[in-house]
């Protein structure tokens, strides 16, 4: 299936994110990049969410918390939870994107590059998350 670049004006907008390890973190970045009104939850995080402009919720997810969210990110690192947070999130036709498990995700996130007005983003349509974030960082190396 062909994906095409969607471009979400998130300044002010609420987000979940579930899950508070290295993936969610590096997701929570972003959003904040971006503007968006961040939520996360999980029973542990990583220390830096600390000094984040987020609302942190340390406790399981429930799904009412996706309520009111435009979108919703599963980084956990607890399949179970994944998959739960994916389909409260399809239930009440939300987006959501599944850290762990393509399949489930409704939208996927491309790696990015930003430098100054240019944005650069790359995707391997979910396949390799890996694969695109190694050709951000030589493309990087680069600019």
């Amino acid at each position: 299936m062909p994906y095409y670049p969607i471009f979400l004006d998130l300044a002010g907008k609420p987000v979940l994110v579930v899950g508070a390890g290295k993936v969610a973190l590096r997701k929570t970045r972003g959003l904040l990049e971006a503007g968006a009104a961040v939520t996360v939850v999980a029973p542990r995080a990583e220390p830096e969410f600390g000094q984040l402009a987020v609302t942190m919720r340390q406790r399981a997810f429930r799904p009412s918390d996706i309520r009111g969210a435009v979108l919703v990110f599963a980084a956990t690192d607890k399949r179970a939870v994944n998959h739960a947070v994916a389909e409260a999130a399809k239930r009440q036709s939300i987006p959501v994107n599944v850290a762990d498990a393509r399949a489930e995700c409704s939208f996927i996130v491309p790696a990015r590059i930003t430098r100054r007005n240019v944005q650069i983003a790359i995707s391997t349509g979910g396949e390799s998350p890996r694969l695109a974030g190694a050709l951000r960082r030589k493309i990087e190396e680069n600019l």
